[in-house]
C-alpha cells in the first residue's frame, strides 16, 4: 500500500501540536514530503526553498491540513539570504522544536561563491552550518537538529583549507566531500551541545538512493541515466521512504536522547572513518567559522540560551 511518510516512519500516532519545524529544501523531493508529514502530525512548518511558486503551493497544502505554515525564499549560496531566513524564523516563531537541514544539491560547474568558497561545499555545508549557528538560541530545550547527508561521504577525506580552490574540479568529488562535512558537522554539533549539558540533539542521515527525488538530474550523464532506470525497479528507495527517514529522526521516540549518530534510512549505521575523526570534525568546525568570518559557534566564549 502507498503509505505516507509518517506511517512508514512508525510515527503516524505522534501529536506534534504546539511544535514548530523549519525544513530547508522543502519545495520538492524528500524535504517536501517530510514537511507535509510534519504538518499532518500537527506541527507548524517554516518551509524553505528557492522557488516561490512551489513554496506557495506547499504552504497551501500545509494550511489545508491545519498547519500554521509560511514559506521563506533563500539562496543558500548567499550568506545574507541565510541570515535573513534565520531572522524571519526568529521573528515569526516562538522557538524551534525541529531544525531539518535538508537543502543541498549536486553541481557540475566549477565555481566559487562570493566568499571565495567552492559552490557545492558552501551550499551543502557552510549554509546549514551558518543557519544552525544563527538559530542556536532559538532552539527549544530538547529540540532536534537533523542533517541530510549521504552514503556518498565514503571513500573521501576533507581538507577544510582546500575548499577555496576549484583546481581539478570534479562535481562528484565535491559532492562527496560536502556530504562528509555534513556528517562531521552533525557529530561536532552533538558533542559541543552535550559538553554544555544541552538536551538538544544532532544527528545525520542517508535517506537512501532516491531516483524519483529529482536529484539524478544533477548527476553525470551515465550515472543519471542509470539512476532513472532504477525508478522502475521494485525495492529502490522512494521519495516517500526518504521523507520517512527524515521524519523518523525528527519525531520517533526511538531516538529520544540519541545524538551524534549517523543513520542509513531508519537504522543507525557506522559512517566512514574520516567522518568519525574527532580532530577532523573540530578542524572543520573552526575552519567553517573562519570562512564565514564569525565567532566559533558553541566555542569557549559563551553558550546560547537555547542550549543551556
Amino acid at each position: 500500500m502507498d503509505h505516507p511518510p509518517e506511517r512508514r516512519a512508525g510515527v503516524a500516532d505522534a501529536d506534534l501540536t504546539g511544535t514548530t519545524a523549519l525544513v530547508t529544501g522543502s519545495t520538492s523531493g524528500i524535504g517536501r514530503g517530510a514537511a507535509l508529514a510534519l504538518g499532518r502530525l500537527g506541527a507548524d512548518v517554516v518551509a524553505h526553498g528557492r522557488d516561490a511558486d512551489a513554496g506557495a503551493e506547499l504552504v497551501d497544502e500545509l494550511v489545508d491540513v491545519g498547519s500554521d505554515a509560511r514559506f521563506v525564499r533563500a539562496d543558500f549560496a548567499d550568506v545574507d539570504a541565510v541570515r535573513d531566513l534565520a531572522d524571519e524564523t526568529r521573528e515569526t516563531t516562538a522557538e524551534l522544536d525541529l531544525l531539518v537541514n535538508n537543502a543541498g544539491g549536486f553541481f557540475r560547474e566549477a565555481r566559487l561563491t562570493d566568499l571565495g568558497v567552492e559552490y557545492t561545499f558552501h551550499v551543502n555545508h557552510l549554509a546549514p552550518y551558518l543557519l544552525t549557528n544563527e538559530l542556536l538560541d532559538h532552539l527549544a530545550p530538547g529540540a532536534r537538529v537533523v542533517t541530510t547527508a549521504s552514503e556518498a561521504h565514503r571513500s573521501v577525506t576533507l581538507d577544510p583549507d582546500a575548499v577555496t580552490s576549484i583546481g581539478g574540479y570534479s562535481g562528484w568529488t565535491a559532492y562527496q566531500r560536502s556530504k562528509l562535512a555534513n556528517v562531521q558537522f552533525a557529530f561536532e554539533l552533538a558533542r559541543r551541545l552535550n559538553d554544555r549539558g544541552s538536551a538538544v540533539t544532532s544527528n545525520a542521515l542517508h535517506p537512501g538512493a532516491i531516483p524519483g527525488s529529482g536529484f539524478t538530474r544533477f548527476l553525470p550523464t551515465p550515472l543519471s541515466q542509470g539512476a532513472k532506470l532504477l525508478e522502475a525497479v521494485p525495492g529502490v528507495t522512494s521519495v516517500k521512504d526518504g521523507a520517512a527517514a527524515l521524519v523518523f529522526l525528527a519525531v520517533s521516540d526511538r531516538v529520544d536522547d540519541v545524538s551524534g549518530r549517523y543513520f542509513s534510512k531508519q537504522r543507525q549505521a557506522e559512517p566512514s572513518r574520516a567522518a568519525r575523526d574527532h580532530e577532523a570534525q573540530r578542524q572543520l568546525w573552526e575552519r567553517s567559522a573562519g570562512l564565514l568570518g564569525i565567532d566559533e559557534p558553541l566555542g569557549q566564549a559563551g553558550v546560547a540560551e537555547g542550549t543551556r
